[in-house]
């Protein structure tokens, strides 16, 4: 008969005192203490500061503002150029963000085909993220010369007869804001691409083998796995690139600066318009705050979706 030894038990660590705990929270936000004080000084003075502008009269040229409420987001709110660049923004951002989404997933597939050669793969991947490499500067020079009247966009519509005479795309009314749109989906749909092409990389082929096996068919199967799998990536990425697109300002501000005739103006580009060049610190102040008031809510939209996500 053997004898059968009982394994050791392994020691068990002593609950800690709230004391200890506390000394490790200490710990942790000391560690962090110099993010926090960055972001402080950085971030959070400044906002409260331009919030606090925004119940003010005119100040900077004024020496002592003086406090009249809500006096100057009701002058925004009844000025029809705001109401109008406020029309603007939507539009331009609800256009570029479902493009991007549009182009960036149609890329994505393409690159994640199995029928695309790797070689192949990898440089259209090199030749489709360039727009996403080059500067707001370069992206405009760019398109300015070939939107030009003279540029190979006009010359290549009139030799296929699509146009009679030369178009102003950045300085005809109707088609400025739709051209504007159209050059910042072109320099921003890689970034949709890269990230859903990554998405769909990490969906399971065991999943598309059995709705093979199942008889389903190409469209089928795209409805019912992949987007179903991408879901939570693409309200992700439409969230924050609606966030982004509302505070874009450099690329419509060196294409059409938000004309012609406030055609392409937007919330961003009469923001800076009404601090620098009307000198109307606290009107512009009002506008800033609006649109960081719009752009907290969507971003506490994007919160309350990852926390429920994970």
């Amino acid at each position: 008969m053997t004898a059968t030894t009982t394994p050791p038990r392994p020691a068990v660590a002593p609950p800690r005192s709230s004391r200890g705990r506390r000394r490790e929270a200490l710990g942790a936000y000391g560690f962090m203490s110099p993010t926090l004080i960055v972001m402080i000084v950085m971030m959070a003075v400044p906002v409260i500061t331009v919030i606090g502008y925004s119940f003010l009269s005119n100040v900077v040229t004024e020496k002592n503002g003086v406090f009249v409420g809500l006096d100057n987001y009701v002058t925004l709110l009844s000025d029809s150029i705001f109401l109008q660049a406020a029309g603007n923004t939507l539009l331009f951002t609800v256009v570029s963000v479902a493009f991007h989404l549009g182009l960036g997933l149609a890329f994505a597939l393409m690159l994640n085909s199995t029928y695309l050669p790797r070689w192949a793969s990898s440089f259209f991947r090199t030749v489709y993220i360039l727009p996403w490499v080059f500067t707001a500067s370069i992206v405009v020079i760019l398109w300015q010369l070939m939107l030009n009247p003279n540029g190979v966009i006009n010359f290549i519509l009139e030799s296929l007869n699509l146009i009679d005479s030369k178009v102003e795309w950045l300085s005809n009314r109707d088609l400025a804001l739709g051209t504007v749109a159209f050059i910042n989906i072109w320099a921003g749909y890689p970034f949709f691409m890269i990230s859903l092409l990554a998405g769909l990389q990490g969906i399971s082929a065991d999943l598309y083998e059995a709705a093979k096996v199942d008889g389903a068919g190409p469209i089928s199967r795209f409805f019912h796995i992949t987007i179903p799998q991408l879901k939570p990536i693409i309200i992700a990425m439409a969230m924050l690139d609606f966030i982004w697109n509302m505070q874009q300002f450099s690329i419509v501000w060196l294409a059409t600066g938000g004309g012609p005739v406030n055609a392409t103006e937007t919330i961003a580009t009469y923001t800076y318009k009404l601090a620098f060049s009307k000198y109307e610190f606290s009107l512009s102040s009002a506008s800033g705050v609006l649109l960081f008031v719009v752009s907290m809510i969507v971003a506490l939209v994007y919160v309350r979706h990852q926390k429920a996500r994970d």
